[in-house]
């Protein structure tokens, strides 16, 4: 199943808009120009004349045409000592002005109907608060009855997709976060005697539970939190490559397919990585 981003959203992806504007007159060569700013904002250091053009796909003498103009601008810097290209200070304002603006659940909210109608389930948003990994959005999939989400609902750590997605990708990057480790203490205390065996009871499991969701790039439950229901939870992360917001889905565990590698936690990831890459996220902080 292949994501896609909401038809009728007052804020759409950018590939999406591009779609849209795909049959209107434009001006060429801005678009050939920008090719080279898109190439250097995926390098992850300054590049020669020759290794531009040649990823850009056109003649060094033509890049550097375009890159005297993007000079001009500010847009464009190059190194008076190795002569290297890179994004120049009005690329910088623009990009920092662009994220300034973004509001990862506002995004999220304008697809979530679309994605929920893709993976056949209820889906809902969640971001850290006060108390914890707390629901902020949800969206009745319409499938198997499953269980209701109530705006505001703070999830557990240890029992929920949600709390295990904020656990493992929030904590393992601030290993010292003081509010996560309160709240994990808390509950390592209150299931230590749990008849559940898939409820993490002490520090090992936990780590094991971290590494495992780490490596599939998405936390999961199986009637961990409320018996029949299964959720998955992928993570959102910002231009810093922080975790921003986790992106969950839920059902009957009868009809929703928890596998790993199943199509709904695939589709799922795919939404998140898509969401992440929307809020200027590097793709070194989603591997």
């Amino acid at each position: 199943m292949r994501p896609t981003a909401p038809a009728n959203t007052a804020k759409t992806s950018p590939a999406n808009d591009a779609s849209n504007l795909a049959g209107r007159a434009g001006i060429q060569s801005v678009e050939v120009g920008f090719t080279l700013l898109s190439v250097l904002a995926k390098s992850p250091q300054a590049m020669m004349l020759r290794d531009l053009a040649h990823a850009a796909d056109m003649s060094p003498a033509k890049a550097h045409r375009y890159l005297v103009s993007f000079q001009r601008l500010g847009l464009v810097s190059q190194d008076p000592l190795s002569n290297r290209y890179d994004l120049g200070p009005a690329s910088l304002r623009i990009g920092l002005a662009g994220l300034s603006r973004s509001d990862p659940v506002r995004s999220a909210r304008a697809a979530i109907a679309d994605w929920s109608a893709q993976i056949g389930h209820t889906m809902a948003l969640a971001v850290w608060g006060n108390q914890g990994p707390t629901m902020v959005h949800w969206h009745d999939g319409g499938a198997a009855a499953a269980a209701k989400l109530r705006l505001g609902d703070v999830m557990p750590l240890l029992s929920s997709a949600t709390g295990r997605c904020f656990l493992s990708f929030m904590a393992h990057r601030h290993p010292d976060h003081p509010a996560c480790e309160r709240m994990l203490q808390r509950e390592l205390a209150a299931v230590a005697h749990h008849p559940q065996s898939d409820i993490p009871k002490d520090t090992n499991a936990v780590a094991a539970l971290i590494s495992e969701t780490r490596q599939h790039g998405v936390a999961r439950v199986v009637g961990s939190l409320i018996p029949g229901i299964s959720g998955l939870c992928a993570p959102v992360f910002d231009s810093q490559g922080q975790l921003t917001m986790g992106l969950v889905t839920l059902g009957a565990s009868g009809v929703f397919d928890a596998d790993w590698n199943g199509e709904t936690a695939t589709t799922l990831r795919a939404f998140a990585t898509q969401l992440s890459h929307d809020l200027g996220c590097p793709d070194t902080a989603l591997r």
